[in-house]
């Protein structure tokens, strides 16, 4: 299985800075603060996990730092470019899979791709390359010319990668990339991922699977309630145990069992 080309450079980016850089970011929605000055760090290179709870502001998070969501306060710069004071640059280093992501239904995988690349200032023979490529091994080859409509979920994630690798991005930002993914669709996305990571690029995505987190990432970042509870190397944050057992201690989860639902025993 090939990785995609990287036809065209990325544009030019501050050789000191992280690949995502948010500082005191926050958003809130009418007297609910559902991001609470948040500062985190993703270094160049690194694969970064993001884990919490539902509702601690994980895709809000990263709505904000990719542009998508304009924050109440705080900054989001990724390899130095401010996502709100630059979009253009900023826009340009990213490749984005948002959670529950919106596609052109009544587009084929290759139109969709094609669409995209045109939109991103790729040549025509570019974009054909690329999106051949990227249907290869993403091994949605047969798939190309069926509408995104009739895609199954694990396909939705899979063209929804590809359009995020398309314009060859220094930093992919991905909201839940497995969630619903079968596992062989599952290797090949990690597959893929590991290859940018190994090839210069850094990755931040959040899950709720801890194992897959430890198996795959070297940084990873607890949140809760809308604020960073731990953050760092994967090593530092276990600190000797479990990654599961380090979030289900820090977000305060109640792991006790259903007592009180007694009717159920027989």
């Amino acid at each position: 299985m090939r990785s995609p080309s990287r036809l065209v450079p990325a544009p030019p980016t501050d050789e000191r800075a992280p690949a995502l850089c948010l500082s005191a970011l926050s958003k809130r929605f009418g007297h609910k603060l559902a991001v609470d000055q948040v500062d985190l760090v993703v270094p160049r290179g690194s694969f970064y996990g993001l884990v919490g709870p539902n509702g601690a502001g994980k895709t809000t998070l990263l709505s904000m730092a990719v542009g998508l969501l304009r924050p109440t306060a705080g900054t989001a710069r990724i390899f130095g470019a401010d996502v709100w004071a630059d979009p253009t640059r900023a826009k340009a280093l990213v490749g984005v899979l948002p959670d529950g992501m919106s596609l052109p239904e009544r587009l084929t995988g290759r139109e969709l791709l094609t669409y995209q690349g045109l939109l991103r200032g790729l040549s025509r023979p570019e974009v054909d390359a690329r999106t051949t490529e990227l249907l290869d091994v993403l091994e949605l080859t047969e798939a190309n010319r069926t509408l995104v409509i009739d895609y199954s979920t694990g396909m939705r994630k899979k063209i929804g990668l590809a359009t995020a690798l398309l314009h060859a991005p220094r930093l992919l930002v991905l909201d839940e990339p497995f969630e619903a993914v079968d596992p062989v669709s599952a290797a090949t996305i990690r597959t893929i991922l590991n290859r940018f990571v190994v090839g210069g690029g850094s990755v931040i995505f959040s899950s709720h699977v801890m194992a897959l987190v430890e198996q795959l990432c070297d940084h990873v970042a607890v949140i809760a309630a809308g604020r960073v509870a731990a953050a760092g190397p994967v090593e530092e944050v276990r600190g000797g145990r479990g990654l599961e057992e380090v979030f289900v201690e820090l977000v305060g989860a109640r792991t006790g069992g259903a007592e009180g639902l007694a009717w159920l025993a027989s």
